[in-house]
């Protein structure tokens, strides 16, 4: 099914377009005040009237789950065939036809629910509390129980409960990645906007929830609760899109279907031949045709196909990926293009200064992210601190200038406040190691929008005092054109321009050795008598080093990979460049896609790599462009801004740390650890899985189809039949649960990774494949037959001779699973790739000793016991399958390697 492109927040003003209005115009439209709040009587009115503050998710009924694994052509026939041996009285045929039903449903309903579980275990609810003000008084209640018209108080470390409009602030900074997706925390003001289609990453009089506050402190108004929220919109729209069938459970549905109707239109055929010309009785006519419809139903196709899945969501798992659909793990073998946010995803989200340049020197910082580990250098040289006492003061200014903490938790090293300011903290220590600066803080100015810098006034131990600064460039020169009248600003200004070229943010650093009677730092100091200027740091959210290698190997496997980001497109291209993202980096802006129409971006989309100011509704237009291409297409994100896009994608990939709740249930995929190069693990498995299915169905099929010929030919030659209902079955399913098993565990064939992916739309089988499943089919149906007729013209009883047949099918399967397993020759250095494959292949043996030798299978199956001749003439039976299908195999390396020799 089409998925419909969903609303997204910035595509329309917001409700009543809050962030226009005044704030007392707000407080009047919900009856509310500052000073007292709501009264509790009218709280408790809207909370009934309006439902909890909290984000309810559909949780699908098991016995939904369960009935829908019934949802399948052949466990119909199946169904209808076990109906019949019933009405037929064949009681033990019906239970074991019965049981294989059950059997395949419960092994997918186990996979589903054990897949979903897991989801469960890392999901995590919205902010728990709010300090909210109700009847004049100032108190904590849980975030469910609030309501429009709340007065709620906001601190530094508080997740915003409800989206707000701000009444009043202090400074009030937050971090809203998760749904904007721009790294740094943004500046908020209370004052109103003019705009009504401001977009939603620029409404700073609005605090929305999920989002969290960094620095500051402010006074907001509750405006929407629950799933009326920016996060619930998105949320309730992300529900809406109907996921779309993976591309193997298209191919699946469509052989499924045809071999279906083939068997169906067969039975038919059949049974009005025997109809027509008095064969069998017509009990005796029916169960025939029922036996030969259970023979050629390949049922143990949906269990084969679920349990190779099953074991690629488990191995999966262990490299920190969490697959909520079976199907989901195999349709990254198929991706053709991968769509990623780059905040967190592709970039660490964490940032970090490269780049320091004084009066005199140029250095470059190595190491990535918060964690204090990297070096200085000067000329690709590991410089000494000691060296440059100019860069020993700037990285103490910086340090010092600063309102953020930086602290190691379980292992990673974290802020609690601004990432620029951590980026200072991180470099001071990889130029003085662990130790703090011994200066006492007599005086601060706190950074603010209005001049855009912050300040610190400090006495050293023998009492001197001296203020660090740092922010903006221009604001700082502004100062140190004070001190020093020379002060070279266009020199500055191309150094700037160079870096901004590169994406990364620049900041100023400076310091004035005041007198010891100075303890306070005020902004006429600054400006009256100036600074000194100490230099600039070049800042960048940099890229992680290990998706470099992942891009690489990405490209060599056929996959496109795009970057979608709502960071400015220089920085945005700065981060391709630096990624190796693609030879020619071409940027698209969002207002730029605005402008087309979805034909202009259908025929455009493959002409940029990277996708810069976008926004939810881009990310979904993007997504569906590469659709209409006939492209495979995966999403990577973490914020909410990703999750529409995460769910219309062919599979979703939601980070599992950083990622936010609503982006985890949107995906497909979870990475537990954020790491991108997982995609290559998953890519590579996903092709793994997808062959070992098509060889499963390839060795599965020609198998069942030999049953189903036995049974038809033996009723149009009007013989006894040679196998019974109840045999074929504990073929099919014996030979499910152990020899196609052994495809699980066949290793990826050599190069899957520098192959195309596969294009959609492709059939599972192709001609050659028919080809064999027909002559194996042929082949393994004429040596039952054969046998049968033989032995029992020679006078060996016909239980006898059924069970002998039995075991010349089971033995034909095993020696065409050597066959099946490699492209390459049977016997060969790939032989014992695969040593599960002999395992099963024991098991098998030991599983058709009880039929054949243990009184209670006998009666059940209908078998009896063999001697050590009859096994001979089962072996050497099962081994003409192998040869003829060997020299079909070295025929078609032979034709193709002269073929390849042309080509050169």
């Amino acid at each position: 099914m089409e998925k419909k492109p969903i609303e997204t927040p910035d595509s329309k003003p917001g409700p009543a377009s809050y962030f226009t209005q005044q704030g007392s115009e707000v407080l009047t439209e919900f009856n509310s005040d500052v000073e007292n709040g709501l009264s509790s009587s009218a709280a408790k009115s809207l909370l009934a009237k309006n439902g909890p503050n909290e984000l309810t998710a559909n949780a699908t009924p098991k016995w939904v789950i369960f009935l829908r694994q019934f949802n399948n052509v052949i466990i119909y026939i199946l169904l209808f065939a076990a109906a019949m041996t019933l009405l037929l009285q064949h009681y033990s045929d019906a239970i074991v036809i019965g049981l294989v039903v059950i059997i395949n449903a419960m092994i997918g309903y186990f996979q589903e629910v054990n897949a979903s579980n897991a989801l469960d275990k890392i999901k995590s609810l919205l902010s728990t509390e709010a300090t909210v003000i109700r009847d004049g008084t100032r108190t904590d209640i849980p975030a469910r129980e609030l309501v429009i018209g709340d007065i709620v108080y906001l601190e530094a470390g508080d997740n915003i409960p409800a989206d707000m409009r701000l009444l009043d602030s202090d400074n009030l900074r937050v971090q809203e990645s998760a749904l904007t997706g721009e790294a740094d925390s943004v500046l908020k003001t209370f004052d109103p906007l003019t705009d009504s289609k401001t977009p939603l990453a620029e409404r700073t009089n609005m605090a929305y929830a999920s989002t969290a506050v960094t620095n500051g402190s402010a006074t907001g108004i509750v405006v929407q609760t629950g799933h009326d929220t920016e996060l619930g919109q998105i949320a309730t729209d992300v529900s809406n899109v109907k996921a779309a069938k993976t591309p193997l459970m298209v191919e699946l549905d469509g052989l499924g279907k045809w071999i279906s109707y083939f068997i169906i239109a067969i039975a038919v055929i059949l049974f009005g031949i025997g109809w027509w010309t008095n064969l069998y009785s017509l009990p005796t006519l029916a169960l025939a045709v029922v036996t030969m419809v259970v023979g050629s139903l390949p049922e143990g196709l949906p269990a084969s196909t679920s349990v190779i899945l099953a074991m690629g969501v488990n191995k999966m798992a262990k490299h920190n990926a969490i697959v909520k659909t079976l199907p989901a793990v195999e349709t990254l073998g198929t991706v053709d293009v991968i769509a990623t946010d780059k905040t967190g995803t592709l970039t660490k989200n964490e940032m970090t200064a490269q780049d320091i340049i004084t009066a005199t020197k140029s250095y470059t910082v190595s190491g990535t992210g918060y964690a204090p580990e990297g070096q200085i250098k000067l000329d690709q040289q590991a410089i000494d601190i000691k060296s440059d006492a100019d860069l020993q003061k700037l990285l103490i200014a910086g340090f010092e200038a600063n309102d953020t903490m930086l602290q190691e938790e379980d292992g990673h090293w974290v802020i609690n406040g601004e990432p620029t300011d951590g980026a200072f903290l991180t470099l001071y220590h990889k130029g003085f190691g662990p130790d703090q600066p011994e200066l006492e803080e007599l005086d601060r100015i706190p950074f603010d929008s209005d001049y855009r810098y912050i300040a610190r006034l400090d006495k050293d131990a023998t009492g001197q005092h001296e203020i660090f600064i740092k922010g903006a460039p221009d604001k700082l020169y502004q100062m140190a054109a004070i001190s020093d009248p020379s002060f070279d600003r266009s020199r500055w200004d191309e150094v700037i321009h160079e870096l901004t070229h590169e994406g990364k943010r620049v900041v100023a650093v400076g310091h004035k050795v005041v007198d010891s009677t100075v303890d306070e730092v005020t902004h006429e100091t600054l400006r009256n008598q100036g600074i000194d200027f100490l230099g600039i740091v070049g800042i960048i959210d940099p890229p992680r080093e290990e998706v470099i290698s992942a891009l690489k190997e990405m490209h060599t496997a056929g996959v496109e990979v795009k970057m979608i980001t709502g960071d400015h497109p220089d920085t945005a291209a700065a981060i391709g460049r630096q990624l190796g993202l693609a030879d020619q980096i071409r940027t698209i802006t969002g207002a730029e896609l605005d402008k087309m129409t979805p034909d202009e971006l259908k025929a455009n989309i493959s002409h940029y790599n990277v996708f810069a100011r976008t926004t939810p509704r881009n990310k979904l237009a993007i997504i569906d462009a590469y659709q209409k291409n006939g492209k495979i297409t995966a999403m990577t994100g973490d914020g909410v801004n990703d999750a529409p896009a995460l769910k219309k994608a062919d599979i979703g990939v939601s980070m599992g740390i950083k990622g936010t709740d609503v982006a985890k249930d949107a995906a497909d995929m979870i990475l537990v650890d954020d790491n991108f190069t997982t995609m290559t693990k998953a890519i590579r498995e996903g092709r793994r899985l997808y062959s070992n299915i098509k060889k499963t169905i390839a060795f599965l099929l020609p198998t069942s189809f030999a049953e189903g010929l036995i049974v038809a030919f033996s009723i149009i030659m009007q013989q006894a039949l040679p196998l019974v209902p109840t045999q074929l079955l504990w073929i099919n399913m014996v030979s499910a649960i152990t020899i196609q098993f052994a495809f699980i565990f066949e290793p990826e064939e050599e190069g899957i990774m520098q192959r195309p992916p596969r294009k959609t739309g492709t059939a599972l089988l192709n001609k050659r494949d028919v080809f064999q499943l027909t002559y194996v089919s042929i082949l393994i149906a004429a040596m039952g037959l054969w046998v049968f007729d033989w032995l029992t013209s020679s006078g060996v009883s016909h239980m006898v001779a059924s069970t002998i047949t039995v075991n010349v099918i089971i033995m034909g399967k095993i020696f065409y699973l050597f066959n099946i397993r490699t492209p390459h020759l049977a016997f060969g250095r790939h032989f014992f790739s695969n040593p599960m494959a002999f395992v099963m292949i024991g098991l098998l043996l030991v599983l058709q000793m009880f039929l054949v030798y243990q009184p209670f299978m006998q009666g059940v199956f209908k078998t009896a016991d063999m001697n050590l001749m009859q096994w001979g003439i089962v072996v050497a039976a099962g081994f003409v399958t192998l040869v003829v299908t060997e020299l079909d195999k070295m025929i078609r390396i032979s034709v193709n390697h002269r073929r390849k020799s042309k080509m050169v």
